[in-house]
């Protein structure tokens, strides 16, 4: 971070900030939680971001030692962004500057939820039980291929990556808004109404939205979330 945008305070939270408090800094880092990044992944998923911005907060995080780039081998040989070990030190302050903001009202702009953010509201909201493991597989459409991921509920919590299990108990395929409006519920009507399609286990989707609980201090203002949104349908 250049030195005249420095807080110049040896407090931590002042030198937290000189890292990451630059504008799209730390949605940089919730989008990387899950996962490696291309460029345009990071376009797709922070759209209103200047490419010029996201550059200039992907090398400062690169030079402040939070990201790394690095080449995939062949065949996929491209470039990709990625948290490093100290980096991934900032999830538990990522989901709970998400999880304090719940009690703050939505604003009309706060219109767009990004794919991973819908799924870390799984992996951070999800309530485990005692039942058997199920894995899922889960379409976003209204993300394309950037919203495909797997999902392996376990007795420790939800376990979220990109790549989709083999042989999954279920796949849901639905869209983001329908999504995090299922969530704490165990009536799949409203998914179904919503465009979803369930195609295995339909028990194994209602384990899922069931058990994502969203902390009470959202529910005054319905959102859903990390990186949720109002919830439009009335219950």
């Amino acid at each position: 971070m250049p030195t005249q945008r420095g807080y110049r305070q040896a407090c931590g939270v002042a030198r937290g900030l000189d890292i990451v408090g630059e504008r799209w800094a730390l949605l940089v880092v919730r989008e990387l939680l899950l996962g490696p990044k291309r460029f345009t992944d990071f376009q797709q998923a922070l759209p209103t971001a200047s490419p010029n911005a996201l550059s200039d907060r992907l090398r400062e995080l690169a030079d402040a030692g939070v990201v790394r780039r690095r080449q995939l081998p062949p065949p996929g040989n491209v470039r990709v962004y990625e948290l490093t070990a100290w980096g991934r030190g900032l999830e538990p302050i990522v989901v709970a500057l998400g999880t304090w903001a719940l009690a703050a009202p939505p604003t009309a702009e706060q219109l767009f939820v990004s794919a991973d953010s819908a799924m870390l509201t799984i992996r951070t909201y999800f309530v485990p039980t005692e039942r058997p493991e199920a894995k899922l597989r889960i379409e976003l459409r209204d993300h394309g291929p950037a919203g495909v991921f797997g999902v392996r509920l376990t007795s420790a919590g939800a376990e979220v990556a990109h790549e989709p299990p083999d042989e999954p108990h279920a796949v849901l395929i639905t869209t983001t808004d329908a999504l995090l409006a299922a969530f704490g519920s165990d009536d799949l009507a409203g998914l179904v109404a919503d465009g979803g399609v369930i195609i295995g286990d339909p028990e194994v989707v209602r384990h899922l939205v069931a058990g994502v609980r969203v902390p009470a201090s959202a529910e005054k203002y319905g959102t859903s979330g990390p990186g949720g949104r109002a919830d439009r349908r009335e219950r």
